[in-house]
């Protein structure tokens, strides 16, 4: 599964950056995240409660940042194991423009794939709930960062 979507965030590029960079941020805007703690090895270990169609689980799982380039792109790379439900794994690739002094594209392609019962849902289920999980994490992320949870959140997919 690949989804690609960009959104303008009413933020500079440098709060945007900063925010991404914070586990705190990131824990909060993750949904149903129940721990974010860092690793020995420079990453996350992350505990998830996750429903996909029938499926519900807890995972629990590692991220890790690699590709960072300051102030402006980085991959996020997570795996995790949900129990007799399966794994999930994949990356999120995010890239920050400024559009002025005080609004940010930003730009996120998500590759995803799962295994074990996960996998026997069928893809368009497993499409629809990394599209919301997706959605629900930007919206919540933008909402922090500018602290104003009615503010509307406009994410585009690019194609």
């Amino acid at each position: 599964m690949e989804l690609v979507q960009q959104i303008v965030i009413p933020a500079p590029s440098d709060r945007v950056w900063d925010a991404l960079n914070s586990p705190e941020m990131l824990q909060k805007s993750l949904p149903n995240c129940e721990s974010f703690e860092p690793n020995e090895e420079g990453g996350f270990d992350v505990l998830i409660r996750a429903r996909v169609g029938p499926v519900s689980a807890r995972f629990s799982g590692t991220i890790q940042l690699s590709d960072v380039v300051l102030g402006q792109s980085y991959r996020l790379t997570g795996s995790g194991k949900g129990g007799v439900a399966g794994h999930a794994k994949g990356s999120v690739k995010v890239d920050l423009e400024a559009v002025d002094a005080f609004s940010t594209r930003m730009q996120y392609s998500i590759q995803a794939g799962v295994g074990g019962k996960l996998a026997q849902v069928g893809s368009r289920l497993i499409s629809g709930a990394a599209r919301k999980m997706a959605g629900d994490f930007f919206t919540r992320f933008v909402r922090l960062l500018c602290d104003d949870e009615s503010l509307e959140v406009v994410l585009e997919t690019v194609e």
